[in-house]
């Protein structure tokens, strides 16, 4: 099972503490906690009784000294005896009144956080504290001032304590009916501050909305809300929600000498020109995701339960639950990833960059993303983009950041694109995205959840149409976590008689937890004893079985005259075919291979003919191959490898080579780790940052399937025979014929693999093009034999071509 390839915290120095001493430390966390809620609940009651047995008991109280406790305990009215009497005399009576009350809820939410470690809405307790100390106080004040102006109402009378009685003398002396503009302001005023209220409206903002409406660079709809630096360099602070952003607008001078100490939030500017500065930030989800998911997925809960006409395939496990989303952590964040002060220093570190260089720019917009926030800039006119990517290192110099990295320019935009990376990184967890709608209801074949994009959009993509997916990445950069969530998600969408994985792991450990999960989705040969894969050989018979089953389902289309899985398993559904005919049912197929490099060096074209079969050709047939390796050099990602697998991911990699390799493209050597990533898919880089998965919480999820009701074992593959597999290597190593190499070029050329192509352009007969035909299927460079069509080439340049020609063996 793969461990936590990155942390949510930053690395600080472990400090040494027993296990015993841990535990030690929990017991009396929740010994307090249950401590706290049990006086709070005595202090509740004995306040109540006190509300009705108080005068009664208050003379009891007093005259303690001469009836002594035995006889003053059998007078006492309180329902918690002389000592809830006792003390609910001090603290309504002598001290503060009705006025007491606010202390218990407070008191108990925080009894709660230390036996739970968890409280809602995300209150803390210094919050707690001070909001139970000011509404004591405020409300002591108003009570006692009232008390002063209407000395013989009975209500005042019976619930000001001694606390409220001199502090309403006080204020009546000092400030008369002034106190009431007090209370109101010191009200507001705290509010404000406690629970960060930035969102009320000033006449100036509202005078401007006018102007910020003729800016272009401004969303119109957004355009009321701006955080603005003034001539005087005084931050007027205002933003507005609107749909998932919060926009604001900042016009800061550029021409200026520009200082700012990171110690002090102060930022001075000296006025000569204005950049419009817009700041997008959006708004974090609501804390209130619900803690569990359905049993089953909107579109397949009644199957589980309503058996109609139609051939229903989850009926053989139907008393299988969907794992829920308790399983899985929420890593809820305190403080926001990015500041203000930090926007804006970095804003101006970037301009007075860019102006060093006799560089101008006309208007900045800052995007802030999970990991990184996007600054794009529009260059003022005859500016050569070439100029700014070439100054990567001095930004990243000057902001003091590793990982800068230059869009130029951002495809589909007129801007440049600046990623700074984040001093507060966000974690994005896993179970906020698989409660999103977007999971829960979309219509995806194989979804899997990649991350968040940086204007902070959840990416969900489908593995059914990518269709094969290559990860690249180096050690501890997240690569196996980005696994992890992978199979997560596919397991939470998808019912075990509508999946099934063949998972390959060569280090024996990143994958073991997911033997639990044999008996629903797992699928292995009939003669291996582990579902999970760890052998060189059994990898080699694994995929030519895959490639047995890919030829045996691409029959049963034939026969059922449909084009892919998808149109067969509607028919078979709806029982238009027949089982006894050999139809079946076909569950999707997910092949991961983690580790690719060790499996290419011990067998590679044993593993890499096989591989190139189903990425050309098992997509339509539902089998989709995930390759995974932490060494993307060209001896691994070969070009076939490489033509086959469109879409790709990256995390962070040692070198620009490395980047352009799996990418084709340079830019992931400048990634920060932990999850940060890049996609390549549909010929644009997407920057993304992965969800966090914990070990436990994959081990938590396959116990609670592991522990239901399964099939009586794993799927079983075809049975493979290697001695088909050895005659057909043979052919190819030993038995080559004279004009392979230039048939070869000829069909890699033309893209055509047919027998009738060679014997027009080599002047060869039919039975020795046939036999050269053969040969290019065992080198890979055809595909196999589809009846009338031609064959599907499987290498598309020369320069992949070469590679193949160089590792076969020539004769002497």
């Amino acid at each position: 099972m793969a461990q936590n390839n990155y942390k949510i915290q930053p690395d600080t120095p472990k400090k040494s503490a027993s296990s015993n001493q841990f535990i030690l430390d929990q017991r009396i966390s929740i010994t307090i906690g249950f401590l706290l809620q049990g006086i709070s609940i005595f202090l509740a009651l004995a306040f109540f009784s006190h509300l009705t047995y108080g005068a009664n008991d208050q003379h009891i109280i007093e005259s303690f000294g001469t009836l002594r406790l035995k006889t003053s305990s059998m007078a006492i009215g309180n329902w918690l005896g002389f000592v809830g009497a006792f003390v609910s005399y001090y603290c309504v009576h002598v001290w503060w009144g009705i006025t007491a009350f606010i202390f218990l809820p407070f008191l108990f939410l925080i009894g709660i956080k230390m036996v739970t470690e968890k409280i809602w809405p995300n209150l803390s307790l210094l919050k707690a504290v001070m909001v139970s100390i000011f509404l004591v106080l405020w409300s002591n004040i108003l009570l006692g001032y009232l008390y002063t102006l209407y000395p013989t109402a009975t209500l005042l009378v019976n619930y000001v304590g001694g606390v409220g009685y001199e502090l309403g003398k006080l204020f009546k002396g000092l400030l008369g009916y002034g106190t009431f503009i007090l209370l109101l302001i010191s009200l507001i005023i705290f509010s404000v501050i406690c629970f960060n209220i930035t969102s009320l409206p000033t006449i100036h903002l509202l005078a401007r909305k006018k102007k910020l409406k003729d800016d272009p660079w401004l969303p119109q709809e957004n355009n009321q809300a701006a955080d603005v630096f003034d001539s005087d360099n005084e931050l007027l602070s205002s933003k507005k929600k609107n749909n998932n952003a919060i926009i604001a607008n900042t016009h800061v001078t550029t021409d200026a000498a520009y200082t700012s100490d990171p110690k002090d939030s102060k930022i001075d500017f000296q006025n000569k020109s204005n950049i419009a500065f817009e700041v997008v930030t959006p708004e974090p989800c609501p804390k209130n995701l619900f803690k569990t998911a359905p049993s089953a997925p909107p579109s397949t809960i009644a199957l589980n339960h309503i058996r109609s006409e139609n051939y229903d395939p989850t009926l053989d496990l139907s008393t299988y639950k969907y794992p829920t989303l308790d399983l899985l952590e929420r890593y809820q964040q305190d403080q926001l990833s990015v500041t203000q002060e930090e926007l804006a220093i970095n804003k101006n570190n970037i301009v007075q960059t860019l102006q060093n260089f006799k560089i101008n720019i006309a208007k900045i917009k800052a995007t802030i993303g999970p990991t990184v926030t996007l600054y794009e800039i529009v260059p003022e006119a005859g500016v050569k983009i070439s100029k700014i990517k070439n100054l990567e290192d001095d930004i990243a110099l000057n902001l003091a950041a590793l990982g800068i990295r230059i869009i130029a320019p951002i495809p589909g935009k007129g801007t440049i694109g600046i990623e700074v990376p984040n001093k507060n990184r966000e974690v994005v967890p896993l179970q906020e995205m698989l409660a999103s709608e977007k999971f829960l209801k979309g219509k995806m074949d194989l979804p899997i959840v990649l991350g968040k994009s940086i204007s902070n959009e959840l990416f969900i993509a489908d593995l059914g149409r990518m269709p094969h997916l290559l990860i690249a990445g180096a050690t501890g950069q997240g690569k196996s976590v980005g696994l992890n969530v992978l199979l997560t998600s596919l397991i939470y969408k998808k019912h075990p008689s509508q999946l099934k994985l063949v998972l390959v792991d060569p280090k024996k450990v990143e994958l073991s937890l997911y033997n639990r999960l044999e008996r629903h989705f797992l699928a292995k040969l009939p003669i291996s004893e582990e579902p999970i894969i760890t052998e060189t050989k059994k990898v080699i018979h694994t995929l030519n079985s895959l490639c047995i089953e890919m030829d045996h389902r691409y029959e049963l289309l034939k026969e059922a005259g449909t084009r892919n899985i998808k149109e067969y398993n509607e028919k078979f559904i709806k029982r238009i075919l027949n089982p006894q005919e050999g139809h079946r049912f076909l569950p999707y197929i997910v092949l991961v291979i983690d580790e690719f490099a060790d499996m290419m060096m011990t067998a590679g074209k044993e593993i890499e003919v096989p591989i190139a079969r189903l990425a050309q050709l098992a997509r339509a047939i539902g089998i989709h191959l995930v390759l995974a390796t932490q060494r993307p050099s060209v001896n691994v990602i070969t070009g076939i490898i490489k033509a086959n697998f469109p879409v790709r991911i990256s995390y962070k990699v040692s070198s620009r080579i490395d980047s352009r390799t799996i990418l084709d493209a340079s830019g992931a050597e400048q990634l920060v780790g932990n999850g940060d990533m890049l996609l390549s898919m549909n010929s644009d880089i997407i920057r993304l940052q992965a969800p966090f998965l914990d070990t436990a919480e994959v081990e938590r999820v396959c116990s609670y399937i592991g522990a239901q009701s399964g099939y009586p074992s794993a799927y079983m593959l075809p049975t493979y025979d290697e001695e088909d597999k050895e005659d057909m290597m043979a052919v190819d190593l030993q038995a080559t014929d004279p004009l392979f190499e230039e048939a070869a070029r000829l069909i890699v050329l033309h893209q055509q693999g047919s027998t009738s192509l060679i014997q027009r352009k080599l002047k060869l007969g039919y039975n020795r093009s046939g036999r050269l035909i053969d040969q290019l299927e065992a080198a890979g460079i055809v595909g196999p034999f589809e009846g009338s069509k031609a064959r599907e080439v499987l290498v598309t340049d020369e320069a992949s071509l070469n590679e193949i020609l160089s590792r076969l063996p020539h004769k002497d």
